[in-house]
């Protein structure tokens, strides 16, 4: 049964990061929003911080499978994870992902490495490098290929809209073992900055999230030693991509979490806005006598608490070694869709308040839509959604 009371550890996150949120990214986000690719040397000092409890942070070695307890309530790591993105994200979301030491390739190296993999880069400041010109929301498609020769695999690619990747000390590139098995052959790697062969061809130039750098990454002949492979070697074709796709069911909790903390920024904004005008939310008046934004305002509310359960589910189930696919996608699609509602909604009713750069509810706007698009588009999680309830396989529904 889940405890929807909130642990002492967690409240404690959410404390210190609130107070680091609001003293150092608050302060500094409109420059770094202004000062795009430019390195946030005031958020160097948490590299450490990052390294011991970012993303993926706190993972346990492996043991062999228990019988699952029906009472037990863990509260873990993916808690402590999305409550520290939310409030790092309501203090900016591109400066949260500009802190050194812990990427998104972390959650990759937590979820598929094995025991001596995660002491070899559990620690590194790894990127995730899937996206490709010719494969965006379907991870299946991957082409960029590795090749087994000797004690070394040879990659050979391109990726693209890869966070962080400049500034990372590692890549977790997806790669196919061979194209012509599918998905089963699809494997992640560990790719060490610095490795001959790889290198940063380009940084975007992006509508939000401008404080964190998105690269373009180019393999050829990339030698890697073999034991780089994430997991399983063996193409497998009952469950090979599976491994890779444990993936998504960390990080899309925490895009979740992202865009939680985005949203309730500008809707915290708004209302204290509206409040030194005057105008306060009145709960106990009718439906007919709110007016249209009291009617927004309790709408938001509700989709921030909505969001906000659907992370805490995802995040419980997998703190507590269960299966959380559905949820995870649950989680993204909700947060995602409903956070991009919100900033939106806040800009409007602020009038030009909310669009002049004066103020940060425009940059919010900006910032939060990219929630809504990597580590799965809202339609993919639907679609994902979808087979998960139906009980679908992928030539079923697609």
């Amino acid at each position: 049964m889940i405890n929807f009371e909130i642990p002492e550890m967690v409240k404690q996150v959410r404390e210190l990061l609130h107070g680091m949120a609001k003293d150092i990214m608050r302060p500094i986000s409109r420059y770094y929003d202004e000062h795009e690719h430019t390195r946030p040397k005031e958020l160097e000092a948490f590299a450490p911080i990052m390294q011991a409890g970012g993303l993926g942070g706190g993972r346990k070695k492996k043991k062999e499978k228990k019988e699952i307890v029906e009472t037990e309530d863990k509260v873990g790591s993916n808690a402590i994870s999305i409550a520290g993105a939310e409030e790092m994200s309501w203090g900016d979301v591109g400066l949260m992902l500009a802190l050194p030491g812990s990427g998104l390739g972390n959650a990759a190296i937590s979820a598929v490495a094995n025991d001596e993999q995660f002491e070899r880069f559990g620690s590194k400041y790894a990127a995730m490098a899937i996206t490709e010109p010719g494969c965006g929301s379907d991870a299946s498609a991957v082409s960029a290929s590795a090749v087994l020769d000797g004690d070394e695999y040879v990659l050979n690619g391109e990726k693209i809209f890869v966070t962080d990747g400049d500034r990372c000390g590692a890549v977790v590139v997806w790669a196919t073992l061979d194209k012509s098995q599918g998905r089963a052959a699809i494997k992640s790697f560990v790719v060490e900055k610095g490795t001959p062969g790889m290198r940063v061809e380009k940084l975007e130039k992006k509508c939000g999230i401008r404080a964190s750098d998105t690269a373009t990454i180019v393999l050829e002949d990339c030698r890697i030693p073999k034991t780089n492979l994430l997991g399983d070697p063996e193409i497998r074709p009952d469950g090979g991509f599976k491994g890779v796709m444990k993936t998504f069911d960390n990080t899309r909790p925490l895009v979740a979490a992202m865009a939680l903390g985005c949203a309730r920024a500008a809707y915290e904004f708004t209302k204290d806005a509206y409040a030194k005008e005057g105008v306060e939310v009145k709960y106990d008046k009718g439906l007919f006598k709110q007016s249209v934004a009291e009617k927004d305002m309790i709408s938001m509310e509700a989709n921030l608490e909505a969001i906000r359960l659907l992370i805490e589910k995802a995040a419980w189930l997998a703190d507590n070694g269960r299966a959380n696919n559905l949820e995870a996608s649950m989680a993204k699609a909700k947060g995602g869709k409903a956070g991009n509602i919100i900033v939106q909604k806040c800009v409007e009713l602020l009038g030009p308040v909310g669009y002049s750069q004066d103020n940060l509810v425009e940059k919010w706007m900006r910032d939060n839509k990219v929630n809504d698009i990597y580590e799965g588009t809202q339609q993919i999680q639907m679609i994902v959604i979808a087979r998960r309830i139906l009980d679908y396989g992928r030539d079923m529904l697609s």
